[in-house]
């Protein structure tokens, strides 16, 4: 089980962000909107930092999206099939409006225009001047889908719904980004039987395996965290701007919770949860434990879908080329001294004696020990006259168990884990980000990228619960 008591001092869950990005510490993307969507530089990557989506566009309040159906579902009937079918080719007709107010019509020019501008982008892979030096599909999809969530949930950043015109722009963007996955097939044979009773055999097209099983589970999870937002509709607590309450807030007589900043002073502009003196009442409290555990399990739903995916990737040939000649010197004399050591290999005990104090020092680690243990596979292999990495793999099993370097990658695989299982919300590593950025498969980047947005996702209501939590025993304790 996550350690939730320490989610808000772990850094972010994803991809290390550049230096023009925010804190690798938040988890809560709180700027979206310095980001160029038309940039072709989109990497590198990060989980839950992401700035403003190139598919995506601010919604103003007065929209069609603030609360209104979207004008795909409207009835157009009432118009006439004919001037329907003219909007649908473009050409667009004038009416006369007597109320000054746009027509049903008029509104639907207006989302297919944006619909065409933002698939454009798509195909253009974030190369606005066409000259083909754009991304290719699956990374512009992938940050497509990043981007979104940054869009729509970067400035959510209390336990409450989602409001309605951004829940209606993720829902509309997500089933035109995930349609995609309707044209991603596998043939396979079934049996036919003919009128005469003779039995053939033909290829039908089905969907994919990895999207056939992982899709509908990652959707049923988006649903359970939508469903844990909304639940949040009428609460005993309330927020509070960087620790101050308004002096008109007829709900401030308790004043605000301080010791919440403090344990968070590096996130000063995360809101306050503040509670009424003496804490909230139990059912509100068990209400609150019941949806942090459920949240807790959606986002190692989500991790291990996510890390699943990335493990189905290429690796690709650019970071097997920029591997360290010798993995002693990529790892340090002190660790590689302890995996050669003659008795048991003890990653938990090698883990105690280095004393990592920060989730930094962590991913470090984990980067070096990774590029270590590919180097050490690569030599193990070296006497094979197969240099490319997916046909490596297909020989690894071949290799001499007794051979050092191999002996030395498992013991780094296995310390791997191990660092891993210690440090769960580690941000993903340079293999992972490398991964992502030379993926060329559409579907595999739908799934990472889908996976990797709902874990930031829970892991912030986790620790927005985690505080409110953390505010109700404290007041409570204040009483006694």
């Amino acid at each position: 089980m996550v350690d939730s008591s320490n989610f808000d001092e772990n850094s972010d869950v994803g991809y290390q962000p550049s230096h023009s990005s925010v804190d690798q510490n938040d988890h809560s993307l709180t700027e979206t909107a310095s980001y160029s969507p038309i940039s072709g530089d989109s990497l590198p990557y990060c989980r839950s930092n992401s700035e403003v989506s190139n598919f995506s566009e601010h919604i103003e309040d007065n929209g069609y999206a603030s609360g209104e159906s979207s004008p795909f579902r409207w009835n157009t009937a009432k118009h006439g099939g004919s001037q329907a079918s003219l909007s649908r080719l473009g050409m667009k007709q004038r009416r006369d409006s007597s109320d000054g107010k746009p027509d049903v019509l008029d509104l639907l020019d207006l989302e297919l225009e944006m619909m065409k501008e933002r698939f454009s982008k798509i195909l253009l892979g974030e190369d606005m001047s066409g000259g083909g030096k754009g991304v290719c599909t699956a990374v512009t999809i992938s940050n497509s889908i990043t981007n979104l969530y940054a869009t729509v949930f970067g400035q959510n950043l209390k336990l409450e719904p989602l409001k309605p015109e951004k829940k209606a722009m993720w829902k509309r963007e997500m089933n035109c980004l995930l349609s995609v996955c309707d044209y991603i097939v596998e043939f396979a044979p079934t049996a036919q039987y003919l009128d005469d009773g003779t039995i053939v055999e033909m290829m039908t097209s089905r969907a994919r395996s990895d999207i056939y099983i992982n899709l509908p589970a990652i959707q049923k999870l988006e649903a359970m965290l939508l469903e844990i937002l909304e639940s949040f509709d009428d609460t005993e607590f309330w927020y509070a701007e960087q620790g101050s309450i308004s002096g008109n807030s007829t709900r401030s007589r308790g004043g605000s919770f301080r010791k919440v900043v403090q344990r968070k002073d590096e996130k000063w502009w995360l809101p306050v949860p503040c509670v009424h003196p003496g804490g909230i009442s139990n059912d509100s409290r068990k209400h609150l434990i019941e949806k942090r555990d459920c949240a807790n399990q959606i986002h190692k739903a989500s991790m291990a879908i996510n890390s699943s995916i990335l493990a189905e990737m290429d690796i690709p040939e650019t970071y097997m080329a920029n591997l360290p000649k010798s993995g002693r010197a990529c790892l340090g004399d002190t660790i590689y001294r302890c995996m050669c050591a003659t008795e048991k290999f003890s990653p938990d005990n090698l883990l105690e004696s280095l004393k990592i104090s920060s989730e930094h020092e962590a991913l470090e680690l984990a980067d070096r020990v990774e590029s270590s243990m590919y180097t050490w596979r690569r030599k193990a292999c070296s006497s094979h006259s197969k240099s490319s990495w997916n046909k490596v793999k297909d020989i690894m099993a071949d290799t001499d168990r007794n051979d050092k370097n191999y002996v030395l990658a498992e013991k780094a695989e296995t310390f791997l884990v191990c660092l891993k299982q210690r440090y769960p919300e580690l941000s993903q590593t340079s293999l992972d980000t490398c991964k992502i950025q030379y993926n060329r498969d559409v579907g595999k980047a739908i799934l990472e990228s889908y996976s990797r947005v709902l874990e930031s996702l829970a892991f912030n209501i986790v620790s927005w619960i985690e505080d409110v939590l953390y505010a109700d025993k404290s007041m409570r304790n204040q009483v006694v």
